[in-house]
């Protein structure tokens, strides 16, 4: 396991150091935030040039994300004028402060399924937004799917990075990631000297008073520490990439053992 070291002489009230270490690639952290929600801000062009930004539901169909447009709606008519848009995600977090979450926008332009797409495209829409089986089949609606071209990851502060549409579609969602919300909870909820322990041995921050886990994604664990000199963020990898939830108690189990041996 690999024993990172930070090297901060400021004060880390007043700056966030990330530790290095692995963790899932842009694509496949772009993926899983969008597998993740069903919700986005969708950017459409006006007539006239403006941008226009409106919350939407959507579907995925793989990694495309499926819209259901009322035709009556602003981005709408965007829609059917200019086919270029974007979409960006935004990860659900507790942290309070919104630009440390993950976050992920999607560009690229809408087109129509085309009917070997149509029933795919409703089922992806529906499986997402069960609610909109009441207006999804209303003769003013349309369903578009946005072709992914380009992506802008951003993993919180100084984590970021763009990747083509092509790997994109090529990663896949994190499944340890989708399904880590009991596992976190339950470390942070009874596991709190471990944790420290973890960021002490593993994190880079030997002088880690508190700590608790941000994230799980199958390639390790996103700590908050606290020292003395304030708050910061850690990463502690598993030795080897998770493939179910089903794995993550043993997994961290190991790491809390291997941590509290290193003391």
């Amino acid at each position: 396991m690999p024993d990172n070291r930070h090297a901060p002489t400021r004060n880390l009230a007043c700056v966030t150091v990330q530790a290095q270490g692995g963790g899932p690639s842009a694509a496949e952290a772009a993926r899983t935030i969008a597998a993740a929600a069903n919700a986005a801000t969708l950017a459409t062009l006006t007539a006239d040039g403006d941008p226009w930004a409106s919350l939407v539901a959507y579907g995925l169909v793989g990694g495309t994300p499926v819209l259901c447009v009322s035709n009556l709606a602003e981005h709408g008519r965007n829609l059917a004028g200019d086919p270029r848009a974007s979409m960006s995600i935004v990860a659900a977090s507790d942290d309070t402060d919104p630009l440390a979450g993950s976050r992920v926008t999607l560009a690229g332009t809408v087109t129509r399924p085309a009917v070997a797409e149509s029933d795919a495209a409703r089922q992806a829409y529906l499986d997402a937004v069960p609610g909109a089986h009441s207006y999804l089949d209303f003769s003013d609606f349309t369903l578009w799917l946005l072709q992914v071209q380009r992506v802008r990851w951003v993993g919180g502060y100084g984590r970021m990075e763009s990747v083509t549409g092509k790997d994109y579609h090529a990663a896949a969602p994190d499944p340890v990631a989708l399904g880590s919300a009991r596992a976190l909870a339950h470390l942070n909820a009874d596991h709190a000297d471990a944790l420290v322990a973890m960021a002490r041995a593993f994190g880079g921050y030997p002088d880690t008073d508190s700590a608790e886990c941000a994230s799980i994604d199958r390639y390790g664990l996103h700590l908050r520490v606290r020292t003395a000199r304030g708050e910061a963020r850690a990463r502690v990898d598993f030795p080897s990439a998770l493939d179910s939830p089903d794995q993550l108690r043993s997994a961290t189990a190991d790491l809390a053992r291997a941590a509290l041996r290193r003391r």
